[in-house]
Parts: structure tokens; sequence; C-alpha cells
């Protein structure tokens, strides 16, 4: 069952069992997954699909530090709440260990030296590793290996 169609069916899950917080949260996925389609004109893959979730994700922590910045706790409870929902459609998270050991490969892979070839191992490392892993965090991986 691809990604899209699971994320239909715990739609229509919630639907039945009444939970209006995780069917807003599903339905409001689905839209952006379904723009995003639109705008391509192409049906999306499941990898396409979980840079649409981590997109989405990314928002909603923006929005959450945001909104506990302005004291605003009830906002930002919904927002963590709909991160939980879109979690469960991500890939397990890599541990740090496992994206250092992605970083020197791509490092050894494309024979980088320094901080010109920043771009290139990301280009590398990027479908590679995302929604498996915070593109922050690899970014900060591969400065430092690039520095050493």
């Amino acid at each position: 069952m691809s990604l899209k169609a699971r994320i239909s069916e715990d739609m229509k899950a919630a639907m039945k069992a009444k939970e209006a917080a995780k069917l807003s949260a599903i339905r409001l996925l689905l839209a952006a997954i379904k723009q995003k389609e639109v705008d391509e004109r192409v049906e999306l893959d499941d990898t396409a699909v979980i840079a649409v979730i981590d997109k989405l994700t990314k928002q909603r922590k923006d929005s959450v530090t945001q909104y506990e910045a302005a004291g605003r706790q009830e906002l930002a409870d919904a927002e963590k709440f709909e991160i939980g929902v879109l979690a469960v459609y991500l890939p397990e998270k890599m541990g740090a260990d496992e994206m250092a050991a992605a970083v020197a490969a791509a490092v050894a892979e494309t024979g980088a030296k320094g901080p010109a070839d920043m771009g290139k191992l990301m280009a590398v490392l990027k479908p590679m590793l995302a929604g498996k892993a915070d593109m922050a965090e690899v970014s900060k991986l591969v400065k430092a290996a690039l520095a050493g």
C-alpha cells in the first residue's frame, strides 16, 4: 500500500472514530499533497509525499516556537498534536552515528575536500537521507567534516 493510500485510509478511520483533531491534520496533509500534484501535474510517489510531510512538520515546529514565544500555549499544543499525527507517516529517524557514517561515505564517494564542496556533498546526501534525518543536523555534520 502506498503512503498516500495509507493516509487516505487513516482519514476514513478518523472520520468513523469521530476524531476531529486527527481528521483535520490528515485533511491538511492530503490537501498539501493534492496541491503539489496539481501544481506539478504529476502523481506523487512515496518519496515526494515524505518531502511534503517533512515540509509541513517543519512549518509546524516553527509555529510552535512562535506560539510559545508569544505565550499562546493552546495554539502551540495544537501544532504539537499535528506534528505527532504527521510523524506517523515519516520513516524512522536515523541516529547520530548513522548520519555521521552516511556523511563520511558521501565525502569518500565525492572526494570532497573543503567548504567549497558542500553543495556537491549535500546534493548526494539529500535524496539519500530525505525524511530519515534532520537535514539541518546533516548540514552541521557536513560542515564539520569539510572543516576538519
